[in-house]
């Protein structure tokens, strides 16, 4: 009897020893968070990063919510803090009569796939600055927080205003000036407005690093075959190389540009780019033909040392296939900038620059990029095929399916990463 008391008493001890030491440990532990986010503990992720799925967007802030900023009214500043290891993006455009639909769509293109902030310099014509105000008022703020703009008049700086006004096409030779009006920028990149870019405009930047010491612009030539090119059989004025450069896709260090003395014909010592527009085209005037992009060729005609050229995928147009494909670059790594020039966005001449055209267009912003894009653009794919681009149509998909499958992923690793923290 006495033993078992013993036992007993001995058990009652280690037992209370033993729940001492568990509630010793567990007032050391930390207490483990709760499943919400909104938890004391810690504070509430940003919403942009909790959702799971591509199909779901960041849900929309409000204007007044924080740092990220809605679009502003034309010709007010925008003054928003940007890291410094992350600089804005420029890229300008030139608008006039009826462009407005075919700009915002290039626009959207950019903000669709780019990744670091953008900024637009949209030049226009007095009754499109409301119209591109308020469209782009109209866009999720998930898209409007990524990038910021400036609406400006047309302007020329030297010469007569009409007369450039009138050049090829109109307002096409604002481009010509870009470089002095927009004295605070450094590096720009311009585009007409029938462009797409089917990859993030993050990759032609990066063509600004490797420019040498005498670089200042980047374009990619006219044509990829001299005895079928334009420039080779019919240009009446000196070109740049043996094809001539196409200026639809423009890389430029406007700072470069705005310091350089250029040879030219016209006198023995060098011109400032301003002081050179006007007297070579008064001079080459009755001899040019495709307007301001004639310019620029004449100009890296003699200043071929100032030129970079990209190839062609980076410019992609139709007669890079529509005589059979030419372009070894997007055949091996896809179309990355589509131009679709000769108004065949809105015709059935080449109905697969078409497809890639109204399929953009036509995505809601919020959508699943798989669900609402790419598989859409498929499908209008297989109506092209009995034209020489449709029977390609891993050349233009290449590009976009990878920029894609790299946006989807950026999302799902934001918001692994999220989980991870709690």
């Amino acid at each position: 009897m006495r033993l078992s008391c013993k036992v007993a008493a001995a058990l009652l001890g280690l037992g209370s020893l033993l729940l001492l030491y568990l509630l010793a440990g567990s007032a050391a532990a930390p207490p483990r968070p709760p499943p919400a986010p909104s938890a004391p503990a810690r504070p509430a992720a940003p919403p942009a990063r909790r959702q799971p799925r591509l199909s779901r967007s960041p849900p929309r802030r409000s204007p007044a919510g924080g740092r990220l900023a809605s679009a502003r009214k034309p010709g007010e500043q925008k003054h928003l803090k940007e890291p410094s290891s992350s600089p804005c993006m420029h890229l300008a455009v030139v608008a006039c009569g009826d462009r407005l639909e075919e700009t915002l769509i290039m626009l959207k293109s950019a903000v669709l796939f780019s990744n670091r902030r953008l900024c637009f310099h949209i030049f226009a014509d007095d009754s499109l600055k409301p119209e591109f105000d308020k469209k782009l008022k109209e866009w999720p703020s998930s898209y409007t927080k990524k990038f910021e703009y400036n609406i400006y008049p047309i302007t020329f700086s030297v010469g007569n205003a009409q007369e450039w006004k009138k050049l090829f096409k109109p307002c096409a030779a604002q481009r010509l000036f870009l470089p002095v009006i927009l004295k605070d920028v450094d590096s720009l990149l311009y585009v007409d407005t029938d462009v797409l870019f089917l990859r993030p405009i993050d990759d032609i930047w990066h063509i600004l690093k490797e420019f040498n010491s005498t670089q200042l612009a980047a374009m990619a030539p006219e044509h990829e075959i001299p005895k079928i090119g334009w420039y080779s059989r019919f240009a009446r004025h000196p070109f740049y190389g043996t094809t001539g450069v196409n200026s639809g896709v423009m890389l430029m260090n406007l700072t470069r540009i705005r310091n350089t003395q250029f040879k030219n014909s016209m006198i023995p010592s060098g011109l400032t780019w301003e002081e050179m527009l006007y007297p070579l085209y008064q001079k080459y005037k009755n001899y040019i033909t495709w307007g301001d992009q004639d310019l620029l060729n004449i100009i890296f005609y003699f200043n071929p040392e100032c030129l970079y050229v990209f190839p062609c995928q980076w410019n992609y147009r139709p007669d890079h296939c529509m005589y059979g494909s030419n372009c070894k670059g997007a055949e091996e790594e896809g179309v990355s900038i589509l131009h679709g020039n000769r108004g065949v966005y809105h015709d059935d001449k080449q109905p697969t620059f078409k497809a890639l055209y109204e399929v953009i267009r036509d995505f809601p912003f919020e959508d699943n990029l798989f669900q609402s894009l790419y598989y859409p653009l498929q499908s209008k794919f297989l109506d092209t095929v009995h034209t020489l681009c449709g029977r390609i149509p891993q050349v233009f998909l290449k590009q976009i399916e990878k920029t894609m499958k790299k946006v989807y992923e950026n999302r799902v690793i934001v918001y692994l990463g999220a989980n991870h923290r709690y």
